[in-house]
């Protein structure tokens, strides 16, 4: 059976004693109980009596917290930018370009401004990319620098591209090679998120580890 813990009770002997009035003469006043003597009394005083600490005598504590201490070395600043997530979407060769696509208005219905995306193809490039290299070159990149629409282009020219904040890749034909070429560039310029569409064990392959 358990024990069930009593009630903390106060004895008489702690409260000193009672004073019983007696006929004709007042009761006696209790003695206060002695307290413990502080620390910073050199010598007994009287019984509930508390000799006050001098006002020039300081503790260890307080003599150590009056001394200034060494500052503490303030942190070296990092140079090297933040490794970006990395998210393996499983798609065949034919459909890693309809996942790309997928996940980008996926990106964009979460509140991603269509600037922060850029795709990486490996194979075919996107119709948009093909689209927009048909007026030239130079119309094509300056729709890239002026950054305000999710920019397309294919792993040959990707070195090309800016940096921006999630670069999604379709890893959608090309060779081996051509591959690792774009997910190389790709993880160097996504600055938060990288998406990499197509065959999971391709990718690890080329990554050389798990995703």
């Amino acid at each position: 059976m358990p024990l069930i813990p009593e009630e903390p009770q106060i004895h008489e002997s702690a409260q000193g004693p009672r004073a019983t009035p007696a006929s004709g003469r007042t009761a006696p006043t209790p003695r206060p109980v002695p307290g413990p003597r502080p620390a910073a009394s050199s010598r007994p005083g009287r019984p509930g009596q508390v000799r006050p600490t001098p006002s020039a005598q300081r503790t260890p504590r307080d003599v150590a917290a009056s001394k200034p201490g060494p500052s503490a070395p303030a942190a070296p600043a990092t140079s090297a930018r933040a490794t970006p997530q990395i998210q393996l979407i499983p798609a065949s060769v034919q459909g890693a370009l309809d996942a790309a696509e997928e996940a980008v208005d996926l990106l964009l219905d979460s509140g991603r401004a269509p600037g922060d995306v850029l795709v990486i193809t490996t194979g075919e490039q996107h119709p948009w990319a093909a689209h927009e290299l048909s007026f030239g070159e130079a119309s094509y990149w300056a729709q890239h620098d002026a950054g305000d629409d999710v920019f397309y282009a294919d792993a040959a020219v990707a070195d090309r591209a800016a940096s921006r904040p999630v670069v999604v890749v379709a890893v959608n034909g090309g060779t081996e090679a051509a591959a690792a070429t774009a997910l190389t560039q790709a993880h160097s310029r996504a600055g938060a998120l990288l998406v990499v569409c197509g065959d999971p064990q391709q990718i690890n392959s080329v990554l050389g580890a798990g995703v």
